[in-house]
């Protein structure tokens, strides 16, 4: 799997990547190999290439980004996410914004998508450490049966 940081500030060296440590700390618990993690600035060609080069270069099958989901003109994560993707899979950024209007009513504000490159799936994720806590711990064993469905290890999607 893979993690993009998009932080302008994470970017130029003026602060810590936080985020993106709390993501790849609650994966590896999950028993997930991160085989690539960076910090691009909040342009949205930067962050579309490195998606499409996880993607499509490096066969990921799941891309976590934190940061660029806001109301800033800079926040630009959602425009280059489904640029990249040619399915969305709305339901999953939806049951975030779910789970965290529960915690804070700002959560409305987040304007992270989710959606499928190929057998990629990619999903924007808050950008402070907390929310991107939260947001994970609420959807990570749900996205993993997803992934077995898109990469054909499963064959349906139905409770049991």
């Amino acid at each position: 799997m893979g993690i993009v940081t998009v932080s302008d500030k994470g970017y130029a060296g003026e602060r810590v990547d936080k985020s993106g440590e709390v993501i790849e700390g609650l994966v590896k618990d999950k028993g997930y190999a991160v085989a690539r993690k960076v910090i691009v600035p909040d342009e949205e060609d930067i962050i579309l290439k490195e998606l499409i080069f996880m993607a499509d270069h490096l066969s990921l099958d799941l891309i976590l980004t934190t940061g660029g989901t806001g109301f800033s003109l800079r926040d630009v994560t959602p425009e280059a996410t489904i640029k990249a993707c040619n399915r969305m899979a709305s339901g999953i950024s939806e049951a975030i914004r779910f789970h965290s209007l529960q915690i804070t009513p700002r959560a409305m504000l987040s304007r992270g998508v989710s959606g499928i490159r190929n057998q990629t799936l990619i999903i924007n994720l808050p950008g402070s450490p907390k929310a991107v806590k939260e947001s994970l711990d609420y959807i990570l064993e749900s996205v993993h049966h997803g992934l077995e469905v898109l990469l054909g290890e499963s064959t349906e999607c139905a409770r049991k």
